[in-house]
């Protein structure tokens, strides 16, 4: 059996520049609390999708709703908090 393998360079190099950076790592790991409920938030509605929801589905779906709006509560409060150099009003 004869292998088929590339000869020649890539066309389109791999940058060292890809991988992300610390700041923007920390800045992905601030947001995962509300990634995560984002997600949830999905599942549930996905679950519903080619059926009625029932009212385990209905209160799924509304619990998932709270933990992302607690999510982004939490995400514009710690930054607010970190970004504000002056005092509070």
């Amino acid at each position: 059996m004869k292998h088929i393998v590339a000869l020649q360079n890539l066309v389109t190099p791999w940058p060292d520049g890809l991988e992300p950076s610390d700041v923007e790592l920390d800045a992905i790991e601030q947001e995962l609390p509300l990634i995560l409920a984002r997600v949830d938030l999905l599942d549930a509605q996905i679950m519903t999708i080619d059926r009625t929801p029932s009212e385990v589905d209905e209160r799924r779906i509304r619990r998932a709703r709270n933990r992302v709006l607690v999510a982004r509560r939490d995400l514009a409060n710690r930054t607010a908090g970190s970004t504000g150099s002056g005092d509070a009003a």
